[in-house]
């Protein structure tokens, strides 16, 4: 079993929800990136998610954008990033994952990414500009690795949400924001027609930014992504964000749990 799967199955067991917590490598530095990391598996982080920053992240919003801008200007790159993992995994067990763009992937070589992704310690990645139907790109070299591909399906995805749902692995990523999926009619829908299909833990990625939201939205579904609102921790206060993160994301799990 992939550490993904292991804790998600341990957190149903239990009957818990799942927190899933962000942070972009390399802002402010790589030194308080680890720090990060282990700091918000200790106060809950059942799962940690670490950003590659880049050039054109598209595909995200102000506040990581400027964070991903900032990792590049001090010279964050892939192969640095895998050493961070690598250095983390003498430390903890717990699931760790790579968010980013696929030319990245592409760049680096795809085969030689995942092949060092086995070996430093990555357990899944999640790429938000491969359309799902193109996922064929990396899943091959993803499986061969024992990497999970994270997909992720929105509110509009529609008609494609029961194909989506229905071949997602590891967890489902269902990102939205608290304003277009505000109302319990709108949550309702929206998580009731992905568990009509899907076989893993859905999980809300809907820009939390507080323990109120946190409820709310855990509630309907698996458990919650937290990004944003961290990555605003980290801008603010830089290398003394650690113990404020920490703080932060303990609420949150109380919250969730």
């Amino acid at each position: 079993m992939n550490r993904i799967e292991s804790a998600l199955a341990e957190l149903e067991n239990k009957g818990e929800k799942a927190l899933v917590t962000f942070v972009t490598a390399g802002d402010p530095d790589l030194e308080t990136t680890e720090k990060l990391v282990l700091e918000m598996f200790e106060n809950g982080s059942d799962i940690v998610e670490i950003g590659v920053p880049f050039s054109d992240p598209v595909a995200e919003g102000k506040t990581v954008q400027e964070a991903s801008l900032r990792s590049l200007a001090n010279g964050t790159d892939l192969t640095k990033i895998l050493e961070i993992v690598e250095n983390l995994r003498r430390k903890t067990d717990k699931p760790i994952l790579l968010v980013m763009y696929v030319n990245t992937i592409f760049r680096f070589g795809t085969e030689k990414f995942f092949g060092l992704c086995r070996e430093k310690g990555v357990d899944g990645v999640i790429v938000p500009d491969l359309p799902f139907e193109e996922r064929d790109e990396i899943r091959s070299y993803a499986d061969d690795n024992g990497i999970i591909p994270i997909s992720l399906v929105t509110p509009t995805s529609r008609r494609r949400i029961e194909s989506i749902a229905s071949d997602a692995q590891g967890f489902l990523c269902c990102v939205s924001s608290p304003t277009k999926c505000s109302s319990s009619s709108d949550l309702d829908s929206f998580f009731g027609e992905i568990k009509k299909s899907c076989k893993v833990p859905a999980l809300a990625d809907f820009g939390i930014s507080d323990t109120e939201q946190a409820a709310k939205i855990g509630s309907y579904c698996g458990g919650i992504v937290a990004g944003s609102a961290i990555v605003e921790i980290v801008e603010k206060y830089g290398q003394d964000s650690v113990q404020k993160v920490g703080e932060f994301v303990s609420s949150l799990k109380k919250a969730v749990k």
